[in-house]
């Protein structure tokens, strides 16, 4: 989680306090997806990388992890988050400063809460800003599901964190708009809670209609939705084969049949 939050909110960082000069959407965009990468190539070995509660609380609900690690693990992925955040707030430090005169604000035409947690667009309700996390991250993990599935036509080993990259640019370009995309209750948790302590004030939690609860209820939820469809309508429904010969002519014509 340090190095997803440290690598993804630095992009969000130099595009804001640049004022666009050196970064905006697209790098964000990019640039967070491969954190995210990152993170789980480093941490995959250990902990399986999940860096997300959404995902851990999946994992336990579908049997793939013991419950008692269930609190452990969303623990260090907040702490990881709360570091990550500092981190980026002491690498550019004097960049906050400069750009709005050393006052850290939330909302208006210099807020750089942002930077750390997501926050609503104006447009946004409550009910449609928690529907919005409920759809992302159920596709967000119906499709990591699919990606570790080796009984499905599963990326190469080693490879599957740079598929996972690749999942959230397309999440974040197609149902990033309204909020941002967090996806991660410990991702949005625990910047925020650092920008309360740090500055920015308890207007964090209050900004956006209370928003600060959404993007830690909505991916739970969104999450175990996502990972049991993909059991249900997916996982159960595996062939087994035949014999190990079927399963070589299989792997041998699978992409000209493609």
């Amino acid at each position: 989680s340090f190095k997803m939050q440290a690598l993804g909110c630095g992009c969000v960082g130099q595009a804001v306090l640049s004022r666009g000069a050196h970064g905006g959407p697209m790098t964000v965009s990019v640039g967070f997806a491969f954190a995210v990468t990152i993170a789980v190539y480093v941490s995959g070995g250990v902990s399986g990388g999940h860096i997300n509660p959404a995902v851990s609380l999946a994992m336990c609900v579908t049997g793939r992890l013991k419950w008692t690690k269930l609190p452990i693990y969303i623990l260090a992925q907040l702490l990881g988050a709360f570091i990550g955040a500092a981190a980026v707030f002491g690498i550019y430090y004097n960049a906050f400063m400069e750009y709005s005169d050393g006052k850290l604000e939330v909302t208006g035409p210099n807020a750089t809460a942002q930077i750390f947690a997501t926050y609503p667009a104006p447009y946004l309700s409550l009910v449609n800003g928690f529907a919005d996390q409920v759809m992302s991250t159920a596709v967000l993990l119906l499709a990591i599901f699919a990606i570790f599935d080796t009984k499905n036509n599963s990326v190469p080993k080693g490879l599957e964190p740079i598929a996972v990259g690749l999942l959230i640019i397309v999440l974040t370009n197609s149902l990033g708009m309204n909020s941002g995309c967090a996806m991660n209750p410990a991702r949005d948790l625990g910047p925020r809670l650092f920008t309360a302590v740090a500055g920015w004030g308890m207007e964090v939690f209050t900004a956006g209609n209370n928003w600060w609860w959404v993007p830690i209820v909505a991916p739970l939820l969104g999450g175990v939705l996502g990972a049991m469809i993909y059991v249900i309508f997916i996982e159960m429904h595996h062939s087994d084969p035949q014999s190990g010969e079927e399963n070589e002519a299989h792997a041998k014509y699978e992409l000209t049949n493609m």
